[in-house]
């Protein structure tokens, strides 16, 4: 395992999550990366549909910051804790990348509980025509 003491935790991850173009974004993925997330019932493929998934997300947040970032072959994980409708909420991004450095799926956990099922349903309002079909079940 690799941790850099001096290195700000999740610091690479938010500079592709702020990249401005879909095309500068999707450079970092596979054509067919996936999300796996417990805020949702269905898996998220593609750079484009991931795309749109954190852009809602990141607006979504009262706080959040990477805690702890650590690597060892294909794998980062982050641990990151936050505020979610003035609530606690805290998880962890796993990014595993292929031979070629691309992001080629992605893992994501929130927890506690009720901030899973808060952060599943504002989610679902968000993306509703932007992701086809929606990776949440029908209300």
């Amino acid at each position: 395992m690799t941790e850099n003491p001096t290195a700000i935790p999740g610091q690479d991850w938010l500079e592709i999550i702020r990249r401005p173009t879909q095309v500068t974004f999707a450079a970092a993925f596979t054509d067919d990366v996936t999300l796996v997330t417990s805020v949702a019932s269905n898996r998220i493929v593609g750079p484009v549909d991931v795309r749109h998934f954190f852009d809602a997300t990141r607006t979504m947040y009262d706080t959040i910051g990477f805690t702890h970032e650590t690597s060892e072959g294909s794998r980062t994980c982050l641990e990151w804790q936050g505020m979610f409708q003035g609530r606690e909420v805290a998880g962890v991004t796993i990014l595993r990348r292929n031979g070629q450095g691309l992001i080629e799926a992605i893992q994501l956990f929130h927890s506690p509980y009720e901030q899973v099922v808060a952060f599943s349903v504002e989610l679902a309002r968000r993306l509703e025509g932007k992701l086809l079909p929606l990776p949440f079940p029908r209300q």
